[in-house]
Protein backbone atom coordinates (compact mmCIF):
# COMPACT_ATOMS: atom_id res chain seq x y z
CA UNK A 1 0.00 0.00 0.00
CA UNK A 2 1.23 3.19 -0.84
CA UNK A 3 0.75 6.26 1.25
CA UNK A 4 -1.21 9.19 0.98
CA UNK A 5 0.68 12.08 -0.47
CA UNK A 6 0.54 15.49 1.31
CA UNK A 7 -1.68 16.81 -1.30
CA UNK A 8 -4.15 13.81 -1.38
CA UNK A 9 -3.78 14.66 2.57
CA UNK A 10 -4.89 18.02 1.82
CA UNK A 11 -7.52 17.00 -0.50
CA UNK A 12 -9.68 15.21 2.63
CA UNK A 13 -9.09 18.45 4.08
CA UNK A 14 -11.35 19.58 1.61
CA UNK A 15 -14.03 17.23 2.86
CA UNK A 16 -13.23 18.17 6.27
CA UNK A 17 -14.09 21.64 5.32
CA UNK A 18 -17.20 20.76 3.52
CA UNK A 19 -18.62 19.10 6.54
CA UNK A 20 -17.87 21.65 8.46
CA UNK A 21 -19.74 24.41 6.41
CA UNK A 22 -22.94 22.68 6.72
CA UNK A 23 -22.98 21.34 10.58
CA UNK A 24 -22.11 25.39 11.79
CA UNK A 25 -25.31 26.18 10.22
CA UNK A 26 -27.84 24.18 12.37
CA UNK A 27 -25.70 24.21 15.55
CA UNK A 28 -25.15 27.88 14.94
CA UNK A 29 -27.20 30.40 12.94
CA UNK A 30 -30.93 28.04 12.80
CA UNK A 31 -30.44 27.62 16.70
CA UNK A 32 -30.37 31.14 17.08
CA UNK A 33 -33.31 32.25 14.96
CA UNK A 34 -35.39 29.60 16.39
CA UNK A 35 -34.35 31.00 20.09
CA UNK A 36 -34.42 34.94 19.55
CA UNK A 37 -36.56 35.32 16.29
CA UNK A 38 -39.64 33.11 16.68
CA UNK A 39 -38.91 33.23 20.68
CA UNK A 40 -39.06 29.40 20.88
CA UNK A 41 -37.19 27.91 23.99
CA UNK A 42 -33.46 26.96 24.04
CA UNK A 43 -34.32 23.13 24.94
CA UNK A 44 -36.16 22.67 21.32
CA UNK A 45 -32.96 23.24 19.22
CA UNK A 46 -31.38 21.80 21.76
CA UNK A 47 -33.40 18.47 21.27
CA UNK A 48 -33.21 18.87 17.57
CA UNK A 49 -29.18 18.84 18.19
CA UNK A 50 -29.18 15.91 20.27
CA UNK A 51 -31.33 14.00 18.44
CA UNK A 52 -28.75 14.47 15.15
CA UNK A 53 -26.09 13.28 17.81
CA UNK A 54 -28.32 10.69 18.69
CA UNK A 55 -28.66 8.98 15.03
CA UNK A 56 -24.76 9.85 14.75
CA UNK A 57 -24.70 6.67 17.51
CA UNK A 58 -24.62 4.36 14.36
CA UNK A 59 -21.60 5.37 13.16
CA UNK A 60 -19.62 2.12 14.50
CA UNK A 61 -22.08 0.66 11.95
CA UNK A 62 -20.78 2.66 9.83
CA UNK A 63 -17.07 2.62 9.89
CA UNK A 64 -17.40 -1.30 10.30
CA UNK A 65 -18.72 -1.73 6.92
CA UNK A 66 -16.34 0.45 5.58
CA UNK A 67 -13.87 -2.28 7.62
CA UNK A 68 -14.90 -4.96 5.64
CA UNK A 69 -14.62 -4.30 2.19
CA UNK A 70 -15.76 -1.74 -0.36
CA UNK A 71 -14.94 1.97 -1.20
CA UNK A 72 -15.07 4.24 1.72
CA UNK A 73 -15.23 6.72 -1.01
CA UNK A 74 -18.68 6.17 -1.65
CA UNK A 75 -19.84 6.39 1.83
CA UNK A 76 -18.41 9.61 1.77
CA UNK A 77 -20.15 11.16 -1.22
CA UNK A 78 -23.42 9.37 -0.47
CA UNK A 79 -23.18 10.62 3.24
CA UNK A 80 -22.86 14.40 2.16
CA UNK A 81 -25.48 14.22 -0.25
CA UNK A 82 -27.83 13.10 2.47
CA UNK A 83 -25.75 15.96 4.93
CA UNK A 84 -26.62 18.74 2.30
CA UNK A 85 -30.23 17.56 1.81
CA UNK A 86 -30.46 17.55 5.43
CA UNK A 87 -29.13 20.93 5.93
CA UNK A 88 -31.06 22.33 3.53
CA UNK A 89 -34.54 21.18 4.86
CA UNK A 90 -33.60 22.55 8.03
CA UNK A 91 -33.42 25.82 7.30
CA UNK A 92 -36.60 25.19 5.55
CA UNK A 93 -38.36 23.55 8.83
CA UNK A 94 -37.38 26.92 10.41
CA UNK A 95 -39.00 29.19 7.98
CA UNK A 96 -42.29 27.29 8.84
CA UNK A 97 -42.59 27.78 12.05
CA UNK A 98 -43.99 31.14 11.07
CA UNK A 99 -46.90 29.54 9.15
CA UNK A 100 -47.22 26.19 11.39
CA UNK A 101 -45.65 25.07 14.44
CA UNK A 102 -46.29 21.26 13.63
CA UNK A 103 -45.03 21.41 10.74
CA UNK A 104 -41.98 23.79 11.21
CA UNK A 105 -41.42 20.76 13.95
CA UNK A 106 -42.07 17.80 11.69
CA UNK A 107 -39.80 18.61 8.94
CA UNK A 108 -37.41 19.85 11.41
CA UNK A 109 -36.46 16.36 12.63
CA UNK A 110 -37.02 14.71 9.33
CA UNK A 111 -33.90 17.18 8.67
CA UNK A 112 -31.90 16.71 11.84
CA UNK A 113 -32.42 12.95 10.66
CA UNK A 114 -30.61 13.26 7.90
CA UNK A 115 -28.10 15.68 9.25
CA UNK A 116 -27.11 12.86 11.50
CA UNK A 117 -26.69 9.85 8.91
CA UNK A 118 -25.18 12.11 6.45
CA UNK A 119 -22.19 13.36 9.15
CA UNK A 120 -22.10 9.53 10.42
CA UNK A 121 -21.54 7.86 7.37
CA UNK A 122 -19.22 10.67 5.48
CA UNK A 123 -17.72 11.77 8.49
CA UNK A 124 -16.41 8.18 10.14
CA UNK A 125 -15.03 6.77 6.35
CA UNK A 126 -13.46 9.63 6.23
CA UNK A 127 -11.35 8.98 8.98
CA UNK A 128 -11.17 5.84 8.84
CA UNK A 129 -9.89 6.94 4.91
CA UNK A 130 -7.38 9.13 6.51
CA UNK A 131 -6.23 7.04 9.35
CA UNK A 132 -5.87 3.57 6.82
CA UNK A 133 -4.30 5.08 4.08
CA UNK A 134 -1.94 7.74 5.89
CA UNK A 135 1.67 6.46 6.77
CA UNK A 136 2.16 6.10 10.03
CA UNK A 137 4.87 8.67 10.76
CA UNK A 138 2.74 11.70 9.24
CA UNK A 139 -0.68 11.10 10.80
CA UNK A 140 -0.55 13.33 13.46
CA UNK A 141 0.36 16.10 10.76
CA UNK A 142 -2.30 14.89 8.81
CA UNK A 143 -5.06 15.04 11.66
CA UNK A 144 -3.77 18.57 12.43
CA UNK A 145 -4.06 20.03 8.36
CA UNK A 146 -7.92 18.28 8.03
CA UNK A 147 -8.73 19.70 11.44
CA UNK A 148 -7.68 23.02 10.66
CA UNK A 149 -9.78 22.77 7.53
CA UNK A 150 -12.63 21.90 8.52
CA UNK A 151 -12.17 24.77 11.19
CA UNK A 152 -11.14 27.36 8.51
CA UNK A 153 -14.54 26.09 6.93
CA UNK A 154 -16.75 26.58 9.82
CA UNK A 155 -15.48 29.73 10.76
CA UNK A 156 -15.11 30.78 7.20
CA UNK A 157 -18.83 29.66 6.94
CA UNK A 158 -20.24 31.48 9.86
CA UNK A 159 -18.58 34.97 9.09
CA UNK A 160 -19.94 35.03 5.73
CA UNK A 161 -23.37 34.00 6.11
CA UNK A 162 -23.83 36.12 8.73
CA UNK A 163 -22.91 39.06 6.37
CA UNK A 164 -25.30 37.91 3.99
CA UNK A 165 -28.33 37.24 6.45
CA UNK A 166 -29.08 40.48 7.55
CA UNK A 167 -30.98 41.73 7.29
CA UNK A 168 -33.09 38.57 8.17
CA UNK A 169 -35.77 37.29 5.82
CA UNK A 170 -36.64 33.90 4.74
CA UNK A 171 -36.07 33.63 1.18
CA UNK A 172 -32.63 35.08 2.02
CA UNK A 173 -32.08 32.40 4.65
CA UNK A 174 -32.92 29.49 1.43
CA UNK A 175 -31.04 30.96 -0.75
CA UNK A 176 -27.72 31.34 1.28
CA UNK A 177 -28.23 27.94 2.89
CA UNK A 178 -28.90 26.33 -0.76
CA UNK A 179 -25.64 28.13 -2.11
CA UNK A 180 -23.56 26.39 1.09
CA UNK A 181 -24.71 23.04 0.83
CA UNK A 182 -24.57 22.47 -2.87
CA UNK A 183 -21.21 24.24 -2.70
CA UNK A 184 -20.06 21.82 -0.35
CA UNK A 185 -21.47 18.97 -2.02
CA UNK A 186 -19.39 19.60 -5.24
CA UNK A 187 -16.22 20.55 -3.63
CA UNK A 188 -16.32 16.26 -1.70
CA UNK A 189 -17.21 15.23 -4.67
CA UNK A 190 -14.13 16.77 -6.45
CA UNK A 191 -11.94 16.21 -3.71
CA UNK A 192 -12.36 12.23 -3.17
CA UNK A 193 -12.21 11.56 -7.03
CA UNK A 194 -10.33 8.59 -7.62
CA UNK A 195 -8.17 8.94 -4.27
CA UNK A 196 -8.46 5.33 -3.36
CA UNK A 197 -6.93 4.02 -6.41
CA UNK A 198 -3.50 2.45 -5.37
CA UNK A 199 -3.49 3.56 -2.18
CA UNK A 200 -5.88 1.84 0.32
CA UNK A 201 -6.41 -1.66 0.09
CA UNK A 202 -9.15 -2.35 2.20
CA UNK A 203 -9.11 -5.94 4.36
CA UNK A 204 -12.25 -8.08 4.08
CA UNK A 205 -13.92 -10.07 6.69
CA UNK A 206 -17.61 -10.30 6.08
CA UNK A 207 -17.81 -13.48 8.22
CA UNK A 208 -17.30 -11.25 11.27
CA UNK A 209 -20.56 -10.24 12.69
CA UNK A 210 -20.71 -6.71 13.53
CA UNK A 211 -21.76 -6.88 17.53
CA UNK A 212 -18.91 -9.26 17.40
CA UNK A 213 -16.28 -6.90 15.84
CA UNK A 214 -17.40 -4.19 18.68
CA UNK A 215 -16.91 -6.16 21.48
CA UNK A 216 -13.24 -6.94 20.25
CA UNK A 217 -12.55 -3.51 20.07
CA UNK A 218 -14.35 -2.21 22.95
CA UNK A 219 -11.95 -5.83 25.61
CA UNK A 220 -9.06 -3.46 23.90
CA UNK A 221 -8.19 -1.46 26.76
CA UNK A 222 -6.29 1.73 25.01
CA UNK A 223 -9.07 1.49 22.46
CA UNK A 224 -11.57 1.72 25.59
CA UNK A 225 -10.62 3.91 27.53
CA UNK A 226 -10.00 6.42 25.16
CA UNK A 227 -13.53 6.29 24.14
CA UNK A 228 -14.45 7.15 27.95
CA UNK A 229 -12.08 10.04 27.89
CA UNK A 230 -13.51 11.43 24.87
CA UNK A 231 -17.15 11.22 25.95
CA UNK A 232 -16.12 13.36 29.58
CA UNK A 233 -14.34 16.35 27.49
CA UNK A 234 -16.40 15.97 24.93
CA UNK A 235 -19.27 16.91 26.99
CA UNK A 236 -17.19 19.63 28.42
CA UNK A 237 -16.45 21.04 24.33
CA UNK A 238 -20.00 20.95 23.98
CA UNK A 239 -21.85 22.15 26.47
CA UNK A 240 -21.76 25.93 25.07
CA UNK A 241 -21.98 25.35 21.80
CA UNK A 242 -25.97 26.01 21.48
CA UNK A 243 -26.13 28.70 24.11
CA UNK A 244 -23.20 30.63 23.28
CA UNK A 245 -25.54 33.29 20.29
CA UNK A 246 -28.47 33.71 22.81
CA UNK A 247 -26.01 34.57 25.37
CA UNK A 248 -24.44 37.09 22.96
CA UNK A 249 -27.99 38.44 21.92
CA UNK A 250 -29.89 38.49 25.46
CA UNK A 251 -27.08 40.19 27.30
CA UNK A 252 -24.96 41.44 25.44
CA UNK A 253 -27.40 42.52 22.62
CA UNK A 254 -25.89 40.78 19.81
CA UNK A 255 -27.74 41.36 16.12
CA UNK A 256 -28.59 38.03 14.17
CA UNK A 257 -25.31 39.01 11.68
CA UNK A 258 -23.54 39.67 14.81
CA UNK A 259 -23.55 36.42 17.11
CA UNK A 260 -23.06 34.49 13.79
CA UNK A 261 -19.95 36.22 13.17
CA UNK A 262 -19.08 35.57 16.80
CA UNK A 263 -19.68 31.61 16.06
CA UNK A 264 -17.13 32.43 13.61
CA UNK A 265 -14.44 34.27 15.76
CA UNK A 266 -14.84 31.61 18.02
CA UNK A 267 -14.10 28.87 15.41
CA UNK A 268 -11.09 31.15 14.12
CA UNK A 269 -9.53 30.80 17.76
CA UNK A 270 -10.01 27.35 17.63
CA UNK A 271 -8.19 27.54 13.87
CA UNK A 272 -5.14 29.44 15.86
CA UNK A 273 -4.83 27.34 18.99
CA UNK A 274 -5.04 23.86 16.71
CA UNK A 275 -1.98 25.74 14.49
CA UNK A 276 0.15 26.76 17.52
CA UNK A 277 0.16 23.57 18.55
CA UNK A 278 0.82 21.75 15.07
CA UNK A 279 4.04 24.15 14.73
CA UNK A 280 4.88 23.95 18.51
CA UNK A 281 4.56 19.83 18.98
CA UNK A 282 5.73 18.71 15.49
CA UNK A 283 7.36 21.23 14.65
CA UNK A 284 9.74 22.33 17.11
CA UNK A 285 8.50 19.40 19.60
CA UNK A 286 7.49 21.69 22.49
CA UNK A 287 5.54 20.03 24.85
CA UNK A 288 4.03 16.08 24.63
CA UNK A 289 0.12 15.81 23.05
CA UNK A 290 -0.38 15.22 26.62
CA UNK A 291 0.76 18.62 28.05
CA UNK A 292 -0.95 20.17 25.49
CA UNK A 293 -4.41 18.76 25.84
CA UNK A 294 -3.70 19.14 30.05
CA UNK A 295 -3.24 22.86 28.75
CA UNK A 296 -6.22 23.28 26.25
CA UNK A 297 -8.81 22.32 28.77
CA UNK A 298 -7.21 23.99 31.28
CA UNK A 299 -7.43 27.56 29.98
CA UNK A 300 -10.85 26.96 28.96
CA UNK A 301 -12.10 26.26 32.07
CA UNK A 302 -10.36 29.73 33.29
CA UNK A 303 -11.90 31.40 30.19
CA UNK A 304 -15.23 30.27 30.83
CA UNK A 305 -15.01 31.50 34.67
CA UNK A 306 -14.27 34.83 32.94
CA UNK A 307 -16.99 34.77 30.11
CA UNK A 308 -19.28 34.34 33.43
CA UNK A 309 -18.07 36.93 35.50
CA UNK A 310 -18.83 38.92 32.43
CA UNK A 311 -21.99 38.03 31.75
CA UNK A 312 -22.97 39.02 35.35
CA UNK A 313 -21.34 42.61 35.34
CA UNK A 314 -18.77 41.57 37.81
CA UNK A 315 -15.80 42.16 35.38
CA UNK A 316 -16.20 44.89 32.18
CA UNK A 317 -15.03 43.14 29.15
CA UNK A 318 -15.42 42.52 25.27
CA UNK A 319 -17.12 39.21 24.77
CA UNK A 320 -15.60 38.70 21.57
CA UNK A 321 -11.89 38.58 22.26
CA UNK A 322 -12.73 36.32 25.34
CA UNK A 323 -14.72 33.88 22.64
CA UNK A 324 -11.38 33.86 20.64
CA UNK A 325 -9.59 33.28 23.49
CA UNK A 326 -12.14 30.02 24.55
CA UNK A 327 -11.36 29.23 20.85
CA UNK A 328 -8.30 28.98 21.03
CA UNK A 329 -8.01 26.63 24.12
CA UNK A 330 -10.44 24.65 22.71
CA UNK A 331 -7.84 24.46 19.48
CA UNK A 332 -5.11 23.23 21.98
CA UNK A 333 -6.98 20.70 23.60
CA UNK A 334 -9.01 18.88 20.43
CA UNK A 335 -5.99 18.70 18.13
CA UNK A 336 -3.90 16.63 20.39
CA UNK A 337 -6.60 14.68 21.70
CA UNK A 338 -7.44 13.98 17.66
CA UNK A 339 -3.14 13.06 17.47
CA UNK A 340 -3.72 10.37 20.04
CA UNK A 341 -6.84 9.02 18.51
CA UNK A 342 -4.90 8.98 14.83
CA UNK A 343 -2.35 7.26 16.04
CA UNK A 344 -4.00 4.77 18.33
CA UNK A 345 -6.85 3.79 15.35
CA UNK A 346 -4.69 1.58 13.52
CA UNK A 347 -3.52 -0.20 16.59
CA UNK A 348 -4.54 -3.06 18.18
CA UNK A 349 -6.95 -5.72 16.38
CA UNK A 350 -5.84 -5.46 12.08
CA UNK A 351 -8.59 -4.32 9.73
CA UNK A 352 -10.33 -2.54 12.38
CA UNK A 353 -9.58 1.21 11.75
CA UNK A 354 -13.00 1.91 10.76
CA UNK A 355 -14.51 0.22 13.89
CA UNK A 356 -12.57 2.42 16.18
CA UNK A 357 -13.18 5.14 14.40
CA UNK A 358 -16.75 5.13 14.68
CA UNK A 359 -16.44 3.63 18.22
CA UNK A 360 -14.89 7.32 19.21
CA UNK A 361 -16.97 8.81 16.77
CA UNK A 362 -20.50 7.69 18.92
CA UNK A 363 -18.76 8.75 22.19
CA UNK A 364 -18.02 11.93 20.59
CA UNK A 365 -22.01 12.26 19.25
CA UNK A 366 -23.40 11.19 22.62
CA UNK A 367 -21.45 13.40 24.71
CA UNK A 368 -22.10 16.03 22.19
CA UNK A 369 -25.42 15.46 22.22
CA UNK A 370 -26.09 15.46 26.00
CA UNK A 371 -24.15 18.24 26.67
CA UNK A 372 -25.73 20.34 24.11
CA UNK A 373 -29.07 19.55 25.39
CA UNK A 374 -28.00 19.62 29.08
CA UNK A 375 -26.54 23.18 28.21
CA UNK A 376 -29.65 24.28 26.51
CA UNK A 377 -32.27 22.77 29.12
CA UNK A 378 -30.18 24.05 32.27
CA UNK A 379 -30.36 27.78 30.62
CA UNK A 380 -34.25 27.57 30.55
CA UNK A 381 -34.61 26.15 33.76
CA UNK A 382 -32.75 28.62 35.56
CA UNK A 383 -33.70 31.98 33.56
CA UNK A 384 -37.09 31.27 35.62
CA UNK A 385 -35.70 32.00 38.56
CA UNK A 386 -32.39 34.48 37.67
CA UNK A 387 -31.10 36.92 35.37
CA UNK A 388 -30.07 35.81 32.14
CA UNK A 389 -26.62 36.67 32.80
CA UNK A 390 -26.57 34.48 36.11
CA UNK A 391 -28.22 32.02 33.99
CA UNK A 392 -25.99 31.54 31.14
CA UNK A 393 -22.75 32.16 33.94
CA UNK A 394 -23.92 29.26 36.37
CA UNK A 395 -23.82 26.77 33.05
CA UNK A 396 -20.38 28.33 31.98
CA UNK A 397 -19.20 28.02 35.56
CA UNK A 398 -20.29 24.00 35.15
CA UNK A 399 -18.48 23.71 31.77
CA UNK A 400 -15.27 24.75 33.30
CA UNK A 401 -15.81 22.16 35.97
CA UNK A 402 -15.95 19.79 33.52
CA UNK A 403 -13.20 21.13 31.51
CA UNK A 404 -11.01 20.84 35.27
CA UNK A 405 -12.06 17.26 35.11
CA UNK A 406 -11.46 16.13 31.61
CA UNK A 407 -7.80 17.34 32.48
CA UNK A 408 -7.35 15.66 35.24
CA UNK A 409 -8.36 12.61 33.55
CA UNK A 410 -6.20 13.14 30.22
CA UNK A 411 -2.87 13.19 32.70
CA UNK A 412 -3.98 10.14 34.32
CA UNK A 413 -4.50 7.80 31.16
CA UNK A 414 -2.33 9.50 28.93
CA UNK A 415 0.32 8.59 31.72
CA UNK A 416 -0.58 5.50 33.15
CA UNK A 417 -1.20 4.16 29.70
CA UNK A 418 0.86 1.24 29.00
CA UNK A 419 2.66 0.54 25.16
CA UNK A 420 4.92 -2.64 23.91
CA UNK A 421 8.49 -2.17 24.95
CA UNK A 422 10.13 0.65 22.96
CA UNK A 423 6.67 2.26 20.98
CA UNK A 424 5.99 5.45 21.73
CA UNK A 425 2.55 6.38 24.48
CA UNK A 426 0.32 8.52 22.69
CA UNK A 427 0.50 11.69 24.54
CA UNK A 428 3.99 11.06 25.16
Amino acid sequence: MTGFSWFQIARLGLVQMALGAIIVLTTSTLNRLMVLEFSLPAILPGALVAFHYGIQLSRPRWGFMSDTGGSRTRWIIAGMAVLALGGFLAAYGVTLFTVSYAAGLTMSVVAYALIGLGVGASGTSLLALLASGTAPRRRAAAATITWLMMIFGIAATAITVGSFLDPYSPTRLLVVVAVVVSLAFALTVVAVGRIEDGVTALPAEPATPFLVGLREIWAERRARNFTIFVFLSMNAYFMQELILEPFAGLVFDFSLGESTALSGAQNGGVFMGMLLVGVLATGFRIGSLRAWVVAGCLGSALTLNIIALTGIGSLALPLTPLVVLLGAFNGMFAVAAIGSMMALASEGRHGRTGTRMGLWGAAQAIAAGFGGLAGAAAVDLLRMSMSDGQAFGSVFAVEAALFLAAAAMAARIMTTQAAPRGAAVPGE
